[in-house]
């Protein structure tokens, strides 16, 4: 098989009907009518979906095909971190692979065939204390007698231009999604904890060598984790150092890198750069009704349940161990079918069909 280097090729939006520009470059769909055959859509559903990733997309899938109608407010980052992946091989049904914004078109024109209707539109504020459950976003008013909250968690990065030019051409932040296109390369890892030890530990697969650059002189790592990494041979460290600098004019060739101690200024060449420095768990609007742990995650209870009757979970949003498009994308099909049974159950929605899922 013919290696191919890790790089972001612009595609053309799937044609789904009537696509509109917006504002970040995505394709924002003309939502259906009223179904009351008004002009203006409805601002009321059964079920509101907020995020527009895997475990969103697939929870509209399911509740459109409940004869919901829900309505997905596209939430943080539409499409969710496979807008930012290249080559997904990791998910089942792609022998060949599939851009990570490709598949996630694909995921929105399954949801908006079925009925789910989509906005574009961050969620600004919430109010849970009762039923319906009303939502903002960009200044609309929405409620909802149930609500999936799916708005995913998003990696932190260093905050560098070349680190933002040259995502997906070597920068990436998921050891897991992109390693494979490292193999036979040295790469190198920022971070210091668990996370970061664990994807330098994955990386050794592919990687002939993986340094991982601290801007301290211990790590943060548990000691199991530390002791994995000592032991490995493909892993080298580099202390007290932090990347002020991605270099490379296609794809990432070397990193640059200050002492935290003394300031001085060396480069080190390398193929790959992935971050590990922890993610944030999109929950803004929703910390003042949700439980949250220490991490900052959504806690999830019997499955998909929050603390609040009407209220689930699904994805990133409270799954700080996994972080795959498929298992968010199972987490939105059990969102869904639970949301769907707590209304029945409620009398809000008719009993679903053997061939409803």
């Amino acid at each position: 098989m013919t290696e191919k280097t890790p790089r972001f090729e612009g595609l053309a939006p799937i044609d789904l009907g009537a696509p509109t520009p917006n504002g970040d470059g995505l394709v924002a769909h003309v939502a259906p009518d009223a179904p009351d055959g008004s002009d203006e859509p409805s601002t009321h559903a059964k079920m509101i979906i907020v995020g527009s990733g895997p475990a969103g997309l697939t929870a509209a899938v399911y509740a459109s095909r409940a004869n919901l109608a829900p309505i997905v407010i596209g939430g943080y980052v539409p499409g969710g971190q496979l807008m930012i992946t290249t080559d997904v091989e990791n998910y089942p049904g792609f022998p060949d692979g599939i851009q990570g914004p490709e598949l996630m078109e694909l995921f929105r024109r399954q949801a908006e065939r079925f009925g789910s209707r989509i906005v574009d539109a961050d969620i600004d504020r919430v109010d849970l204390s009762g039923r319906p459950f009303r939502l903002w976003a960009a200044g609309t008013e929405y409620t909802a007698d149930s609500v999936v909250v799916a708005t995913g968690a998003s990696a932190l990065w260093l905050g560098l231009e070349n680190e933002t030019r040259l995502r997906g051409r070597g920068v990436s932040a998921c050891a897991t999604c992109d390693g494979f296109f490292f193999r036979g390369r040295e790469v190198v890892v920022v971070g210091g904890g668990d996370t970061a030890l664990e994807e330098a530990t994955f990386l050794t697969k592919f990687a002939t060598k993986v340094t991982v650059v601290h801007r301290r002189d211990q790590l943060r790592a548990s000691k199991i984790m530390a002791r994995r990494a000592f032991e490995n041979p493909k892993v080298d460290f580099v202390w007290n150092a932090e990347v002020i600098d991605v270099l490379g004019d296609e794809v990432v060739e070397g990193v640059r890198m200050r002492d935290t101690e003394t300031g001085g200024i060396s480069d080190l060449s390398t193929q790959g750069l992935f971050l590990a420095i922890g993610y944030r768990p999109n929950t803004e609007a929703f910390r003042d009704w949700l439980e949250v742990d220490k991490k900052g995650y959504l806690v999830v209870h019997d499955e998909t349940r929050s603390r609040i009757d009407g209220v689930f979970i699904a994805g990133d949003v409270h799954d700080h161990r996994y972080r795959q498009a498929v298992t968010a994308a199972g987490d939105g099909c059990k969102a869904a079918i639970d949301a769907e049974r707590w209304l029945e159950s409620q009398g809000i929605a008719e009993a679903a069909t053997a061939t409803a899922w």
